[in-house]
Order: structure tokens, then sequence, then C-alpha cells
């Protein structure tokens, strides 16, 4: 039947699927075991939602099980592309992926401490970067008593390595 034959209440909108945190082009998606463990435990979740859902309304039901369908093939997406890095296999004198970082913005004396890990578990809540933001990227290789150009803007603020550790 043509579109122009349908009654404009019985047409669907389509749902909005929000997009999961974006990974550049060509970058490996790093995970902590810790972040693959969220990622797991969030599928069974959504699992089960999409098991449970009952709704009276066809029409709602339909439209719940399609954003549910679409976040669920996200994140099969994701945990697919995931390569696990454990910190403990770190250099433990040097910055890389998964290491607790503690840090001095030498022109302000401010003191920061955060972790670097995937782009699913970055949670500024919890202290945690993914390893693409700008600052996990300027301080990644380093090691601690370094000073450290940062660019922020057109402006270099000169950073501080105080602490390491995984």
């Amino acid at each position: 039947m043509s579109r122009g034959f349908v009654k404009e209440g019985d047409q669907e909108e389509t749902p909005i699927i929000p997009p999961r945190a974006s990974l550049p082009e060509k970058a490996i998606n790093y995970v902590t075991p810790n972040g693959m463990e969220q990622l797991i435990t969030e599928k069974e979740k959504l699992e089960k939602e999409r098991s449970e859902l009952d709704s009276i309304n066809e029409t709602e039901r339909r439209r719940e099980l399609a954003v549910i369908n679409g976040r669920l093939a996200l994140l099969q997406e994701r945990i697919a592309s995931a390569r696990i890095l454990d910190p403990l296999e770190q250099p433990q004198e040097e910055i890389r992926f998964g290491a607790t970082v503690t840090y001095k913005m030498i022109n302000t004396n401010t003191i920061n401490t955060f972790q670097i890990v995937g782009v699913d578990e970055a949670d500024l809540k919890q202290k945690k970067i993914a390893f693409v933001a700008p600052i996990a990227a300027a301080i990644t290789g380093h090691k601690k008593g370094d000073i450290i150009d940062f660019k922020l803007g057109n402006e270099i603020r000169k950073i501080q390595i105080l602490e390491i550790a995984y």
C-alpha cells in the first residue's frame, strides 16, 4: 500500500537510538578487564529488558523493542571490536592505558588524578577519561617527574607528572 493511503495517526516515528561514545576512525577499541565486564553486564541487562518487555500498546512495544535492539546492535559491535589491555601488564614506570595518573598544572598548582580507560568506561565523575582524550594522549608515554607542554586551545600549559599507579 502506498504511504499516501495511510492515516496520519497510523504512521510510526522512527525511534532515536542514542549513539555510543565515539571512537576515532581506525582507532583500536581498547578496554580494561573491568570495562569489558561493564560492556557484558550492559548487554545482559538489555537482553533481559528485551525479554521482559511488556507493553499494552503494540505500537509502543514495537518502538521500545526497536530501541533496545538498536542499542544491542551497537553494543555487540563494540564488544566484538574490544581489545582487552590489562593495566597490570603495562610498564609500571610509564604512563600507558589503564594508568591512574596524578599530575599538577604548574601555572595554577592544581593537582588532579584520573585513570586512562576505554571510551565506553570513561566517566568524569569517577575520574576516568578515555585514552583518546587530548590530555590522556599528551601524557601517554611519559614518566613520573616529567614536565609536559599541553596545548589547550591557543594556550600551552605545563603539566608535571607526580604519580603513576596501576
